[in-house]
C-alpha cells in the first residue's frame, strides 16, 4: 500500500528533519541541512530519498539566480489520503459485511439532521442512498402525490439546507424512487 511505503519513507530519523526543514521553508539543499542541522551528506541522501519516493520535489526557478526551489509535494499526501478514505469507504460497505445498518446511520447521521437535509454528498453511491432514504420517509408506495404537494413535501427537506426542492425532486424522478406522468407522482414500491 502506498501509505506503507510512505509511513516507511519517514522512519529514519534524518530524513524526518530533513523533509521538516523543507516543509518550513528552507528551499535549497544548503538551507535544508542549515535548518535540519544535518551534515550535507545525510541531507543529500535524505533529499534523494524523499524526491523518489515523490514526497519532496523541486519547483521551477521562478526567474532568480537560485534556480529550483524544494518543496513537499502536498498533492502527493493528499492523493494517498483520498485513496486511503476510498478504500476505507469500499471495505465498509461490502456486501455482507454486516455494517451496512451502521454505515447508513453514519451517512443519514452526516447529511440529514432534525428531519432536514443539510446537503447531498458529492460521492454518488451516498447520494443514491440518502435520497431513497427522502423518498421511503416521504412518499408512501402507489400514492397519487400532485406536483404541488411533492413539493411542499420536498421543501420541507430542505429548508435551511445547501439543495432546492427542484433538484431534490429531479434526483428523485432520475433515480426512479418516484414516477412522474402528467403532473401526478407516485412513489415505486
Amino acid at each position: 500500500m502506498a501509505t506503507d511505503r510512505l509511513i516507511r519513507l519517514f522512519t529514519d530519523e534524518n530524513r524526518v528533519r530533513v523533509f521538516a526543514a523543507v516543509a518550513l521553508g528552507a528551499g535549497t539543499p544548503e538551507e535544508v541541512a542549515r535548518a535540519a542541522g544535518v551534515p550535507a551528506k545525510e541531507t543529500a541522501l535524505a533529499l534523494l530519498k524523499l524526491r523518489e519516493q515523490g514526497a519532496v520535489t523541486a519547483t521551477g526557478g521562478d526567474g532568480d539566480e537560485d534556480g529550483p526551489r524544494l518543496v513537499v509535494a502536498y498533492d502527493l499526501f493528499r492523493e494517498y489520503a483520498r485513496a486511503d478514505r476510498e478504500k476505507a469507504t469500499r471495505s465498509a460497505g461490502t456486501p455482507g459485511s454486516g455494517d451496512e445498518n451502521t454505515d447508513t446511520d453514519q451517512l443519514l447521521r452526516t447529511f440529514v439532521r432534525d428531519g432536514r437535509l443539510v446537503r447531498l454528498p458529492a460521492q454518488w453511491t451516498r447520494k443514491k442512498r440518502v435520497l431513497q432514504h427522502i423518498a421511503e420517509q416521504t412518499f408512501e408506495p402507489g400514492v397519487e402525490y400532485p406536483e404541488r404537494t411533492v413539493n411542499e413535501k420536498l421543501r420541507a427537506w430542505c429548508e435551511e439546507g445547501e439543495t432546492d426542492h427542484v433538484t431534490l425532486r429531479r434526483y428523485l424522478v432520475d433515480l426512479q424512487h418516484l414516477r412522474r406522468s402528467e403532473g401526478i407522482y407516485r412513489r415505486v414500491a
